[in-house]
């Protein structure tokens, strides 16, 4: 080697030194390497994770002794010339290609053996030099198969097969069945024995069946065979298989590379630049850089962005349906409404179950509506209506009470906001056709189950037209559900306040395996129409679902808790498709 002033305080420059020449072939020392050699020894612990300069030092002391007296014992003792310190600081993929560089071809397995590594790292740095776009190596996946005793087959080598003890347990004079076959797996050893012929039995001895030995001096050949498998010998195939089916060894597979190197083989690896930097322009050491390929087909990051609740989903699509069939929306935006509104327009008695507080969830805060804010003609023609009838009804003969319906409450129904718009409607001077729709939350005080919530989402359409019957309603509904993708419905006569004839309609749930309320129809009563001014000849027909519902059985969701409150995955509501209802 040439001599040269090397900074050996910076071991990195060495190392690129020592990687850049040959020291291998026709090496011989000069006074310079031995000086060298000296200062690195004495700091040796400082250049332990450079591999060149340790291949480079431990090939410097295996000459040491053959390079003339002058020199010898200056330096450490020599180390084997066939291998060289790897320490955990050193990389693996470097290591292998060194090694490459001096031999034909590297067994992975004999290698990591040789060396004192993790045979899986190794092969996870062989694999990370696979995935390089160069070719640095060629790797061939090989195995070998051996055959490794079992720990029963353990045992048999270090005490004997199970027939053996059995057979080496009877005496001369024989010795009681009953007493033999309290020897462990003694079952398995007398039938063994038996069947070798090592054994003979007579049943009619006179102290009951007495087992005597057939033969003198058996071999254990069952141990002699796994002690042969076990010195790695060659056995019997036929042998084999019997051991095999006994459970006593099983077989043991081991892959592993076998390497040589690759078209462009080289010791220093470039790992290809995945940006091009302001740095590489400006110094145009882009020129020199090799730089991955662009893989135009690849998908984009993830964009940081909110997702949709499914409720919002099937939400958005039902509002689409309800203005593709014509509908406008009424304005929903009073959460908390008076018990005039919600119930009394609506015909509902002010004795009815659903009034109380274990339905409704009434407002402490204010606690009613001023009288004032409620008209007043249409409230007495609702109290008469209430008390004494009219328009062909009896009405409920009851004391119709101002302050129950000043009542503030949660609303329990959008129909709220549908009594609202149809007085609207009757207050104007001409009569106009109209189709409605709205779909936003209520409350009611429910106890809480796979199917019920205390706060949901309802939705509710109406349409006000001169003639409707009962047949329009029916017609409309399977109009409806149809463009939702639901066409297994069922209609049963119900009973409400405020229609006539009622229907509730039902849909069948494939989670559940039932069928599944999801809403309630029917005519306006004339009790409810007429007070407000709506022309005698005018029917409206309406009907009012839940949106929970529909999406439980869109979404395939069995529990309604699972939608909506505390339990809900996250991950459901990123990973959810867009909502596409079937349509017609």
């Amino acid at each position: 080697m040439e001599e040269r002033i090397i900074d050996i305080m910076d071991p990195y420059e060495l190392n690129n030194y020592l990687a850049s020449r040959s020291y291998v072939n026709g090496f011989s020392y000069s006074y310079g390497d031995l000086a060298l050699c000296k200062k690195v020894c004495e700091c040796v612990d400082k250049y332990e994770k450079y591999l060149h300069v340790m291949r480079w030092l431990n090939h410097a002391k295996s000459l040491s002794s053959r390079q003339g007296a002058s020199i010898k014992g200056d330096l450490p003792p020599a180390e084997k010339t066939s291998q060289y310190v790897i320490t955990k600081d050193m990389s693996l993929d470097q290591v292998i290609l060194d090694t490459l560089s001096e031999q034909k071809e590297i067994s992975s397995l004999s290698f990591a053996s040789e060396n004192g590594l993790d045979h899986q790292k190794l092969v996870g740095a062989i694999k990370s030099l696979l995935a390089l776009p160069t070719e640095y190596i060629k790797a061939e996946q090989k195995q070998i198969s051996k055959w490794e005793l079992t720990n029963e087959g353990k045992s048999f080598v270090a005490n004997g097969s199970y027939e053996f003890l059995l057979y080496s347990a009877v005496t001369k004079d024989g010795i009681l069945q009953k007493d033999l076959m309290k020897m462990p797996n003694a079952k398995i050893g007398f039938s063994k024995a038996m069947t070798l012929g090592w054994l003979a039995m007579d049943k009619k001895h006179a102290n009951g069946p007495t087992v005597f030995r057939k033969v003198d001096g058996a071999i254990d050949v069952v141990k002699a065979v796994l002690v042969d498998i076990e010195n790695r010998q060659n056995v019997e195939e036929k042998k084999i298989q019997d051991l095999k089916k006994r459970k006593l060894i099983t077989p043991i597979v081991t892959k592993f590379y076998s390497l040589t190197k690759g078209s462009e083989f080289k010791t220093i690896i470039e790992r290809p630049e995945a940006d091009l930097t302001a740095d590489m322009l400006q110094d145009a050491s882009w020129k020199k850089k090799s730089f991955k390929d662009y893989n135009f087909e690849a998908k984009g990051a993830p964009v940081t962005s909110g997702y949709l609740h499914p409720l919002l989903k099937v939400r958005t699509e039902f509002r689409r349906i309800f203005l593709d069939m014509g509908f406008s929306e009424m304005p929903t935006n009073r959460f908390v409404e008076n018990g005039f509104w919600n119930f009394d327009a609506l015909f509902q008695p002010q004795q009815h179950p659903a009034r109380d507080a274990h339905d409704t969830f009434f407002i402490s805060d204010p606690e009613m509506t001023k009288e004032s804010k409620l008209p007043s003609d249409y409230l007495e023609r609702v109290k008469t209506i209430h008390e004494s009838g009219g328009y062909g009804s009896t009405g409920y003969n009851y004391d119709w009470k101002i302050a129950e319906a000043q009542k503030n409450i949660l609303r329990t129904h959008t129909t709220a906001v549908s009594a609202r718009m149809l007085y609207a409607l009757a207050q104007q001077k001409e009569f106009k056709p109209v189709k409605m729709f709205s779909i936003d939350r209520v409350f009611r005080n429910e106890t809480l189950d796979a199917t019920h919530l205390a706060e949901f989402h309802q939705i509710e359409g109406l349409v006000a037209d001169r003639n409707l019957t009962l047949g329009h309603l029916i017609g409309t509904l399977y109009a409806f559900f149809k463009k939702l993708g639901l066409e297994k419905l069922k209609f049963k006569p119900a009973y409400n306040p405020y229609t006539e004839p009622s229907m509730e309609i039902f849909s069948y749930h494939p989670g559940l395996k039932k069928w599944v309320e999801i809403g309630n129809s029917g005519m306006f009563r004339p009790e409810m129409l007429l007070p407000m001014g709506i022309p005698k000849d005018v029917n409206v027909i309406a009907w009012g679902l839940s949106l929970e519902r529909p999406t439980m059985i869109k979404y395939g969701i069995n529990n309604i808790r699972e939608l909506i409150g505390p339990k809900v995955n996250l991950n459901m509501v990123q990973e959810n498709p867009i909502c596409r209802l079937n349509k017609i």
